[in-house]
């Protein structure tokens, strides 16, 4: 998404830090010099902003790529653009760059480097996942440069989604990748030049990524020396080592906040992510084809047990019904959220005429606790309507191969989360018939349509009319079974300060890493 996906935005951004210590240390306090280690719980799949969807290789390329604007809920900030106006007709968008922008190498960031990512992106031999969003009325955007800060994009039609999809763009280089047939199999993309606090240095598969400090990011000279991504896939390993200060920074289970601030040395910051927890259907598989059978399963849940599985409480998410999460201005969570009912499944299931003595299955990150708490509730609820479903615990990268295959009959039953930010257009991705991230498989001509329709409609009120019925159709469909919007967690050594100004987000951890110091 962009993805397990994941592309990113927040509103109002007004991040509700809650801490159980005080690190907010003023930044005339802050000192030079000095690494970070981050743990990661598995390897990069591509360091191409163009290609990157997972949150992995999205909190690496935090560090090393920047995007135009930050967006934190609906509250944009420039980074690499100054501004973007659009014209009356809202046909003609145009973006000012900042002035005297470099790459990693020092080569200067142009509005020439904006036209060659986004003519990549539209390129259908590049297959970028971002195509979709520049694209209207089966028609793409079309993008030139007048001057060296200066770049202008018309639109087919008006587009109310298209401002928020160029904002979050994430410029490449073209000096480096202008002459490669195949942008995602490039070799260029080992070794990443990018515009982000920090520059690539080296990368060992399934061990760490290093980087160092970028003297040409716009944003000053970080405050460290380094970043450090360590790879640690095993995550009771990783917990043990934030404990004992070999790594410093980490993202964490709601489980893991009592384990990793036992020594004292570690601060537990949790903040809103606009993260929707979930279950989703393979309607690949035959049983899940079956419309009827999916709102049986769903009937056998109770949102609430499954939220405490997982968390252990409450505290930090909150039981979900729509598709939406809570920063798009659409969201609708009146729609069927399938209420814990098991004589209505056991009905449903009579009716679905599905063979109950066929295993069904159910796959999950093998390093992920919570989402093996909630497999084993699914497991114990089925049991009670006569289903046999097994567990499928899988590592990462295998996981990753195996939902990305649009034909897979390798599991039933995925447990996912995605965070895509506020613009209502982005989630399509994941919903439409032929998207690379339709992990349901679900096809709905009908709704395809409907999507597209939102896209380009400027009238707000039938453009909410669109996406209520979106919403509701998917519900009613029972493609997904919504389980939370979740918070984020994340657990840092007290020794570092800056962590207000490097403005904790969704996804990525962290919005900036040059504002992290060594106290």
């Amino acid at each position: 998404m962009k993805k397990s996906l994941v592309v990113l935005l927040a509103l109002i951004f007004i991040l509700t830090l809650s801490a159980c210590g005080s690190n907010n240390t003023a930044s005339n306090n802050s000192k030079n010099g000095g690494s970070l280690t981050v743990a990661v719980p598995g390897d990069p799949l591509v360091l191409n902003p163009n290609y990157a969807s997972d949150r992995v290789t999205l909190t690496i390329q935090q560090a090393l790529y920047s995007p135009l604007f930050y967006i934190n809920g609906r509250n944009v900030t420039p980074a690499l653009a100054d501004k973007l106006t659009a014209s009356k007709d809202q046909l003609k968008y145009t973006l000012i760059l900042k002035k005297n922008l470099k790459w990693s190498d020092g080569t200067p960031l142009t509005a020439d480097d904006i036209v060659f990512t986004l003519n990549s992106i539209l390129d259908t031999k590049q297959n970028s996942d971002l195509r979709g969003n520049f694209v209207f009325n089966n028609e793409p955007v079309k993008v030139a440069a007048i001057n060296k800060n200066t770049v202008v994009f018309t639109l087919p039609t008006v587009a109310p989604a298209f401002p928020l999809s160029l904002e979050q763009l994430y410029p490449i280089p073209q000096h480096v990748f202008k002459n490669e047939g195949d942008l995602q199999k490039s070799t260029k993309n080992n070794h990443p030049v990018g515009s982000g606090p920090f520059r690539f240095v080296t990368y060992k598969s399934g061990q760490y990524v290093e980087t160092q400090r970028n003297n040409y990011y716009f944003g000053g000279k970080a405050h460290l020396d380094k970043v450090i991504f360590q790879i640690t896939k095993d995550q009771n390993a990783a917990n043990l080592a934030l404990e004992n200060g070999s790594i410093q920074l980490k993202a964490i289970q709601p489980a893991d906040v009592k384990n990793v601030t036992s020594r004292g040395n570690t601060e537990v910051i949790s903040y809103p992510e606009y993260r929707l927890n979930y279950a989703v259907f393979n309607e690949n598989v035959p049983a899940f084809k079956n419309k009827t059978f999916r709102q049986a399963l769903s009937y056998a849940l109770n949102r609430e047990d499954v939220i405490k599985s997982a968390y252990g409480s409450s505290k930090y998410g909150v039981p979900a019904s729509s598709i939406f999460t809570s920063d798009v201005k659409f969201q609708d969570t009146n729609v069927q959220a399938y209420p814990y009912n098991l004589t209505k499944a056991r009905q449903l299931l009579g009716k679905s005429k599905v063979d109950t003595k066929q295993p069904l299955s159910i796959i999950y990150l093998n390093n992920n606790p919570a989402q093996e708490s909630i497999a084993l509730y699914f497991q114990q609820q089925f049991k009670k309507i006569g289903l046999n479903l097994q567990l499928k615990p899988t590592d990462p990268t295998a996981l990753n191969n195996i939902t990305l295959d649009r034909n897979s009959k390798a599991y039933g039953i995925l447990l996912n989360g995605y965070i895509m930010g506020p613009e209502a257009d982005v989630y399509k991705v994941l919903y439409q018939s032929d998207s690379p991230y339709n992990y349901a498989n679900y096809h709905n001509s009908k709704l395809d349509k409907l999507w597209n329709a939102a896209a380009v409609e400027t009238n707000q009120t039938k453009r909410a009319a669109y996406y209520d019925q979106i919403q509701k159709q998917i519900a009613d469909d029972a493609v997904i079974y919504p389980i939370s919007y979740d918070d984020a967690i994340l657990a840092i050594n007290k020794k570092f300060g800056g962590i207000q100004a490097a403005k904790p987000q969704p996804v990525t951890i962290f919005r900036d890493l040059s504002k992290l110091y060594l106290k």
